[in-house]
């Protein structure tokens, strides 16, 4: 082993290369220093195939181990001081608005109860996946499919065939159905941040999600009734008999709304105070937008009955499994988007080049589709930041004379999130709750196998329509 890792750190050192203020010079740099990034994504892909009960139980151990393989390198081949500021970067910078986000909506939506079970058949099923559609974009993905996931549970809680109900809802509510407000997925608020009107994207991505939207769930509709005419013995027992659906913990609403309010702030707000850690700036209105989510999830937690919670099987675990896994991901992704940021220059020049025509032109075809493909496996949101400044770093020259490229960028970043279950973080959440209410969900690579077959058929059609 320490054979390995003294290798390991010469082939490292062979591309020193730190530019201050938490930038990785990507342009010097070995693609040896993506390993670690390689090694979480492989074991989430394999653990949970050929050793389940491991990764249940030390999937956080696991991650820490692929991020300790890239950080004390990085001490050995850089310096101490460098390292710890690459940490505060990904950290303030990227990793906490993240989290805070997630967490937020995670335990806000968590203290909305729809208690009550209606009979999960084709129609109901795609009437409710319509619903958290529509959701998505108003509360964001995580919001929406927190809200959406146990009610759609429970009324097929008694049949056989559950798996694609759960697949088609990642498809849809996780990723699709964010696609039409900057609040709805992670890469469009981030442009929102960076300058792109939040009524470019209503207006340029609302018929690329209503036809996604509309195909899919169609699709879905024939899919289910399949599997529906074949459910020739439900369980004995019906674990949650039909009734009445009741809308309990209504006030988290308002809670909603707050954090809304509060992105919004954070992107109309602009003081111009900031202070440094390590070379990080950390504006003041997005210190006011993450202390406030904070605090309306404090008040979650406060002012909503412990039955409501109870009444949606509330935990800790989904939220836990993703922050763990994303701060691994978040610091060892580092050196990947420090190559891609290089272009040219970087060991990726090639997937540069296949973005941009010989006269510098961008290829929206190829922004659509190498967005979407790394966006599936590499996390959408800091994916969308890669392209979105390879392409111009400009939002104004983007939404005015590369609308097309900017639209590539944001459809294939929101589109393809569902491509994996990395790819956006509600995936994991939603596959998370529904292993813990005993849906027997497709492995890694299984779920793969789903979205090739149902959605990259379709994504070569939205090519054709729109690129």
């Amino acid at each position: 082993m320490k054979s390995i890792l003294s290798r390991l750190l010469y082939v490292l050192a062979l591309s020193p290369g730190l530019l201050f203020a938490a930038e990785v010079d990507g342009a010097t740099l070995s693609l040896a220093w993506s390993m670690p990034f390689a090694g979480i994504l492989l074991s989430i892909a394999l653990f949970p195939l050929f050793a389940s009960h491991i990764w249940h139980h030390h999937f956080g151990k696991i991650t820490a181990f692929w991020t300790l393989l890239f950080l004390v390198p990085f001490a050995f081949a850089f310096s101490l001081h460098d390292t710890v500021a690459v940490i505060v970067h990904a950290l303030f910078a990227e990793y906490l608005p993240f989290i805070i986000l997630l967490f937020s909506l995670y335990t806000i939506s968590g203290g909305i109860l729809v208690w009550g079970n209606l009979h999960g058949s084709p129609r109901l099923n795609t009437a409710l996946l319509a619903i958290g559609v529509l959701l998505a974009s108003v509360m964001g993905t995580t919001g929406a499919a927190m809200l959406m996931i146990r009610p759609l549970l429970r009324a097929n809680d008694n049949r056989k065939h559950r798996v694609h109900v759960v697949v088609f809802f990642i498809f849809l509510v996780a990723n699709i159905g964010g696609g039409l407000t900057p609040l709805g997925d992670p890469p469009l608020f981030l442009g929102f941040l960076k300058g792109v009107s939040f009524f470019w994207t209503i207006e340029h991505m609302l018929l690329p999600v209503l036809l996604s939207s509309a195909v899919l769930l169609v699709v879905f509709y024939f899919v289910d009734c399949y599997f529906y005419a074949r459910e020739d013995e439900l369980l004995p027992r019906d674990p949650s008999p039909d009734s009445p659906l009741r809308l309990y913990g209504t006030v988290n609403f308002l809670l909603l709304g707050g954090v809304i309010g509060a992105v919004l702030l954070s992107g109309l707000w602009k003081p111009g105070v900031a202070f440094e850690l390590m070379g990080t700036p950390v504006e003041w209105q997005n210190l006011v937008r993450d202390l406030l989510m904070l605090g309306l999830a404090v008040v979650s937690l406060k002012i909503t009955p412990r039955q409501v919670r109870a009444g949606n099987d509330f935990n800790w675990a989904p939220i836990e499994e993703v922050a763990k896994l994303f701060a691994g991901i978040f610091l060892t992704i580092v050196p990947v988007l420090a190559i891609l940021r290089a272009g040219n220059e970087g060991q990726l020049a090639g997937l540069v080049a296949m973005v941009t025509q010989t006269d510098g032109a961008p290829i929206d075809t190829m922004y659509f589709w190498m967005t979407g493909l790394l966006s599936g496996f590499l996390d959408n949101a800091p994916t969308y930041l890669v392209f979105f400044n390879l392409a111009a770093g400009d939002a104004q020259a983007l939404m005015g004379s590369l609308p097309q490229t900017l639209l590539a960028i944001s459809m294939g970043s929101v589109f393809m999130g569902a491509l994996s279950y990395i790819g956006n973080a509600p995936n994991f959440m939603v596959k998370a709750i529904a292993d813990q209410r005993g849906v027997p969900m497709p492995s890694f690579f299984g779920y793969i196998g789903w979205s090739c077959a149902i959605l990259l058929p379709w994504f070569v059609l939205l090519t054709l329509l729109f690129f």
